[in-house]
């Protein structure tokens, strides 16, 4: 929908349709912490455009690198206690280029894709003419069947997620780097719903597992948590270079504009010390989920900042977003194929530390006006079935200081 956002008054937005104009909370946005209005890194974008000018000028290696561009890759390398990291257009570049790149020219390489794995992940392996394995969703004896499957001395990757967007579900990273040690692979964890999340310092799910040390590629965004735009990888100097200099997704693109990567810099200095921010978050989305689960609604179980409010049609899906768009002021983007399975559509709500308890209250009353209207069957009900098989993905829970804030 277009929407137009104002800066200083983030989830509130301007919603404009051909026969409506009206000021709507925003709550499926990725900016999970409102980085992307934060003064910090605006100052930093606005000097940097005075320095250098909007466009970067080229690519990477034909003049479009500049010092902001290195002082961000050392600045990702430092987050996640790397000794290198490699700058790229966006997420899903940085995923798609990178595992096609090594799929491509390891020799004989296997890659072991966890079913639910975003789609840059899925092309990326897919172009990479590797012999791919998916095994299922967070199966780790799956994986570990299919790990057995293929000669010890062969090149593999194991690719996962650490937070799955959509479910909210996290990847048990101890367990992965336990199998990629005995069956000598290496491991690929794309960190884009983790970083500036969890973590002491916003470093993601490894760190925040005390793991970051043991995962050989991380891989994530600066569009989500740091509220900016670009992807990226961190590894060791020899898996840079070699995705520096194989990587198409790399090589044939004008880099990011130095503005982008100067506010990035600022982002991530700035996220490093929000542990209250990150603590907020989580109490804003364990409050929604509280809610919600109040009234007798079907919330995906996880412990994490994704709140999947489970429908199961694509046509009452959009209903309960359109109304609650038009009649009530909340915009959240209803979730159909292909995003997610058939049968498993649902809104999926992101609170931040911007949403109030007020905002929420009002979000969920809104949504039982609407079961109302629309019959309780519209709605998937939570009940103890569901409920219970939810739970078998529960192998995360935050650390205390990220459960409990100061109010």
């Amino acid at each position: 929908i277009d929407l137009k956002r104002h800066c200083g008054s983030f989830p509130s937005a301007n919603y404009r349709s051909k026969h409506d104009k009206k000021n709507v909370i925003v709550w499926c946005s990725n900016d999970y912490l409102g980085m992307g209005q934060n003064k910090d890194v605006m100052d930093a974008a606005k000097n940097a455009i005075d320095v250098t000018g909007v466009g970067s000028g080229g690519t990477r290696n034909i003049s479009g690198t500049t010092h902001f561009h290195v002082d961000l890759e050392n600045e990702i390398a430092r987050l996640h206690k790397k000794e290198k990291a490699l700058l790229f257009t966006s997420g899903y570049v940085s995923n798609s280029a990178t595992l096609m790149t090594l799929g491509k020219h390891l020799p004989n390489c296997h890659i072991f894709s966890d079913k639910g794995n975003h789609a840059s992940m899925i092309e990326g392996i897919k172009f990479s003419g590797a012999q791919k394995h998916i095994f299922g969703h967070l199966d780790m004896a799956d994986l570990e069947r299919k790990l057995q499957s293929v000669p010890f001395n062969a090149s593999k990757i194991i690719a996962v997620e650490s937070v799955y967007s959509m479910d909210g579900s996290v990847s048990p990273l101890h367990d992965i780097i336990a199998l990629a040690r005995k069956y000598n692979a290496l491991t690929y964890v794309d960190e884009v719903h983790a970083v500036g999340l969890y973590g002491e310092t916003g470093g993601g799910i490894a760190e925040e597992m005390g793991v970051s040390d043991d995962i050989d590629i991380i891989e994530a965004t600066l569009a989500k948590g740091f509220g900016v735009v670009g992807g990226y990888i961190a590894a060791s100097e020899a898996i840079v270079d070699f995705v520096r200099s194989y990587a198409p997704g790399f090589i044939f693109t004008t880099s990011l504009p130095p503005a982008m990567a100067a506010a990035a810099h600022a982002s991530i200095r700035h996220v490093r010390h929000c542990k209250k921010e990150r603590a907020l978050l989580h109490a804003r989305a364990n409050y929604l989920k509280m809610r919600l689960a109040q009234e007798g609604f079907w919330v995906k179980h996880n412990f994490t900042h994704i709140v999947p409010l489970m429908i199961g049609d694509p046509v009452i899906t959009k209903n309960i977003a359109d109304i609650l768009l038009s009649a009530f002021g909340h915009y959240v983007q209803p979730i159909n194929y292909p995003t997610v399975p058939y049968g498993t559509e649902r809104m999926r709500f992101t609170p931040n530390p911007c949403h109030s308890e007020a905002m929420i209250d009002d979000l969920v009353y809104s949504l039982t006006e609407i079961r109302k209207r629309i019959g309780h069957e519209a709605f998937s009900l939570m009940d103890d079935g569901a409920q219970k098989s939810d739970t078998q993905e529960a192998a995360f829970e935050l650390s205390p200081d990220t459960r409990e804030i100061d109010r």
